[in-house]
C-alpha cells in the first residue's frame, strides 16, 4: 500500500477533526496537528516523475541574496534594495520549458517576479529569491514561510556582520531535515578568516557535519579570487539536479516530513487517556450503583407501601394508565434523582483522576441522566401489572384453581349420591309389604354433606386469595430494584462504549504511524562525504 505523505496528512487531521467533534480534545490541544502542512516541492507539479530541482535563496536582510541571483541569471532579474537593502518579493528564476502548475496557496500574485532564460546549464533548476525573513514586515515574513515546504535546497546566505543573527538560527533549526542547506558566507572579502572558521563551528553546533559551505563575493572588481566560489557553487548545484538526487531529496523530505507527523500523532494519542483505566472506572461503579440501590431502596420502603394501598383499592387503574401520575411522583422524586445523578457526577470525577477525557463520557451519560425517570416509571409499572395479574406463588394459584374446579364437582357429587340413596331407597321400599321412609336423620345428613361439599372450597378459596396490597407491594419493589438495575447496565454500557471509541480513535491513530513508519527501506544511501551527504542535517 502508498502510504504518500499528503494522504497521511489528511488521514491525520481527519481523526483529530474526530477528537474535536466526539470531544475529546479541545481544537487548541490539536491544533498543531489541525494545522499540519501537506506542502512539499512536488506539489507545485502536476508530473512529479519529472520535474526540477528547487533551490532558493534563504537569508537576512542585506546579506546579498538578490545580487547573487542577478549575478547568476548575468542580468537584473530580482531587485535590490535602494535606500534600504530589502527583498519584498519572490522572484523565481527557470528555464522557459518548466512549468509550475500550482502557486503556494493564497500566494499574492503581485508579490510573485518570474523570469525565465534559454540556458541548457540551469534548465533543471528552479531558482528562488526569497524575501528577507527579518524584515520587520509581516508580510514579508510570511511568504517566505509560504513558500519554504516547497524548497528542496536552501541556500542559506550570510555576510561577516551578521552570520550570527538569531532569527537566521530559528529558521535553521525549525527546517531542519526537511531541505538540503548549503552556506554562502558572501561579501568574504570584507571579512576576515576568523568569522569564516566561527561560521563553521556555529553549523556544527546546529548539527551540520562537515557543511558545504561557499564564500562568494559581489563586487567582482575587488574581489579576492581565492575568496570567491560562486562558480563552485553553481557547479555544485547544477551536479546535482538530476533525477536520482531528487528523488532522493524527495524520498528523504518525506521520510523526516513522516517522522515529524509520527511524533505529533504520537502526543496527540495521549489526550485519548490511559486504555487500562477503564477496568478500575467499571469497579468504582459497580460500588457506586450498590451503594446508591441500597441508599434508594431504604428510602423508598414507605412509598412503595403506600402505592400498594393505593392499588389495592384501584387495581382497575392500572388497565386505564391512570396510576403513572401517582407513580412518577412517589417513587423517582426530585431526591432520587439528585442521587442519581451524585452517583453520575462522582463517576465523572473518577474518570478525570483516572487521566481520562472527561467530556465524552459526560455526553454520553446524558441520555442516562434524563431516562432516569422514564426507565423506573416504565419497568415499576410494568412489574407492578404482572403481579396483580397473577397475585401470590405458584402453590396459591393452583390450589385456589383446584378449589375453583372443587366448588362445582363436589356439591354436584354430593347430590348425585343423595340422590342415588333416595332412589335406591324408595325401590326397596315399594316392594315391601309395609311402605317405609328415609327419614328426617338421613335428610338432615345429606343438606349437610351438600354443604360441606360446597363451602369447603369455598372457604378454602377464600383462605387463601392472596393480598392484592401485598402483591402489588412485591411488584413494586421488583420492578424498581429491576429499574435501578437496568439504569446500572446503562451505565456500564456507557463506560464500554467511551471504551470502545478510545479503542478505535487509538487504533486509527496507531494506523497512521504505522503507514509513517513504512517505506523507510525505499530510501538510497547517500554516498558518504558526498557533495549531498554534507548538505543533509
Amino acid at each position: 500500500m502508498d502510504y504518500a505523505y499528503s494522504d497521511l496528512v489528511v488521514q491525520a487531521k481527519d481523526w483529530a477533526q474526530q477528537l474535536v467533534s466526539k470531544a475529546w480534545a479541545s481544537e487548541a490541544a490539536l491544533e498543531t496537528l489541525l494545522d499540519y502542512d501537506a506542502r512539499t516541492p512536488e506539489s507545485l507539479f502536476n508530473d512529479t516523475v519529472s520535474r526540477p530541482l528547487i533551490v532558493a535563496f534563504l537569508g537576512g536582510t542585506g546579506v546579498g541574496k538578490s545580487t547573487l541571483l542577478n549575478r547568476l541569471a548575468g542580468k537584473q532579474i530580482a531587485q535590490t534594495g535602494v535606500v534600504r537593502p530589502t527583498s519584498r518579493e519572490v522572484t523565481l528564476f527557470h528555464h522557459e520549458n518548466v512549468n509550475i502548475a500550482h502557486l503556494p496557496s493564497h500566494f499574492p500574485l503581485d508579490k510573485i517576479n518570474i523570469a525565465e532564460h534559454t540556458e541548457a546549464k540551469n534548465q533543471h533548476i528552479i531558482w528562488i529569491d526569497m524575501p528577507d525573513f527579518d524584515s520587520t514586515e509581516q508580510s514579508n515574513q510570511q511568504l517566505v514561510l509560504e513558500w519554504l515546504p516547497h524548497i528542496d535546497v536552501l541556500i542559506y546566505v550570510v555576510s561577516p556582520e551578521r552570520y550570527r543573527d538569531s532569527k537566521a538560527w530559528q529558521i535553521l533549526l525549525a527546517e531542519g531535515g526537511r531541505h538540503a542547506w548549503v552556506f554562502v558566507l558572501n561579501q568574504a572579502d570584507r571579512g576576515q578568516a576568523e568569522q569564516y572558521q566561527d561560521f563553521i563551528k556555529q553549523l556544527s553546533k546546529a548539527g551540520f557535519n562537515n557543511p558545504l559551505v561557499y564564500q562568494t563575493s559581489c563586487t567582482s572588481d575587488t574581489a579576492d579570487a581565492q575568496l570567491d566560489e560562486f562558480d563552485a557553487l553553481q557547479i555544485s548545484l547544477q551536479d546535482l539536479a538530476t533525477e536520482n538526487t531528487i528523488k532522493q531529496l524527495e524520498l528523504r523530505g518525506q521520510q523526516v516530513r513522516k517522522a515529524e507527523l509520527k511524533s505529533v500523532l504520537q502526543t496527540s494519542i495521549t489526550l485519548l487517556g490511559t486504555a487500562d483505566a477503564t477496568p478500575e472506572l467499571i469497579v468504582f461503579w459497580k460500588n457506586q450503583a450498590r451503594d446508591l440501590q441500597r441508599l434508594l431502596a431504604e428510602n423508598t420502603v414507605l412509598p412503595q407501601q403506600q402505592m400498594a394501598e393505593y392499588y389495592a383499592l384501584h387495581s382497575g387503574d392500572l388497565a386505564q394508565q391512570q396510576a403513572e401520575p401517582y407513580l412518577h411522583q412517589r417513587l423517582w422524586d426530585k431526591w432520587a434523582q439528585t442521587r442519581f445523578d451524585d452517583a453520575l457526577d462522582a463517576l465523572i470525577l473518577q474518570a478525570d483522576q483516572l487521566s481520562m477525557p472527561v467530556l465524552p463520557i459526560r455526553q454520553l451519560l446524558l441520555p442516562v441522566r434524563a431516562n432516569a425517570e422514564k426507565v423506573v416509571e416504565e419497568k415499576t409499572l410494568l412489574s407492578v401489572r404482572k403481579a396483580l395479574i397473577k397475585p401470590g406463588n405458584v402453590v396459591q394459584r393452583a390450589i385456589i384453581k383446584t378449589a375453583q374446579i372443587a366448588e362445582i364437582i363436589l356439591p354436584i357429587a354430593a347430590m348425585g349420591w343423595v340422590g342415588y340413596q333416595v332412589v335406591i331407597e324408595f325401590y326397596e321400599s315399594s316392594s315391601e309389604e309395609v311402605p317405609h321412609y328415609i327419614g328426617t336423620d338421613f335428610a338432615i345428613n345429606s343438606i349437610m354433606l351438600i354443604a360441606i361439599a360446597w363451602l369447603f372450597p369455598y372457604f378454602l378459596q377464600k383462605k387463601l386469595q392472596p393480598s392484592i396490597q401485598k402483591a402489588a407491594l412485591k411488584g413494586l419493589n421488583r420492578g424498581f430494584i429491576t429499574a435501578l438495575q437496568t439504569l446500572d447496565l446503562d451505565v456500564l454500557d456507557v463506560i464500554k462504549a467511551n471504551a470502545q471509541a478510545q479503542q478505535s480513535l487509538r487504533q486509527n491513530a496507531e494506523h497512521i504511524i504505522e503507514g509513517c513508519d513504512r517505506e523507510r527501506e525505499t530510501l538510497v544511501s547517500v554516498v558518504e562525504n558526498s557533495a549531498l551527504e554534507r548538505m543533509l542535517l
